[in-house]
């Protein structure tokens, strides 16, 4: 997958140090991914949600979250929000 832009992840651990080990994982992780659908997804994040029309990582032990819009034909990751999870609760996000 390709993911559209790394500088969201860039960003969001120079604010949080401790969260660039688990978000450089988590690229990994989605740059060698072939999702076709979200069952290929869900096989690989087992805790990955659907909101809307978004989809949310729980990254770092459940500690941040990672939301993107996924394009499964064009095998491309946007991603929209990178939260802590107290920053996701507050659900402002949803509003964008």
């Amino acid at each position: 997958m390709h993911i559209i832009s790394r500088k969201a992840l860039r960003e969001f651990w120079e604010t949080q140090p401790d969260a660039e080990s688990p978000l450089r994982q988590w690229e990994a992780i989605v740059r060698r991914a072939e999702w076709r659908d979200w069952a290929d997804l869900k096989a690989t994040y087992g805790s990955a949600d659907k909101v809307q029309e978004f989809v949310v990582f729980n990254v770092g032990g459940n500690k941040y979250r990672l939301i993107a819009i996924v394009s499964y034909p064009k095998g491309k990751v946007y991603i929209q929000h990178v939260l802590t999870h107290k920053e996701y609760d507050r659900g402002a996000w949803k509003d964008d």
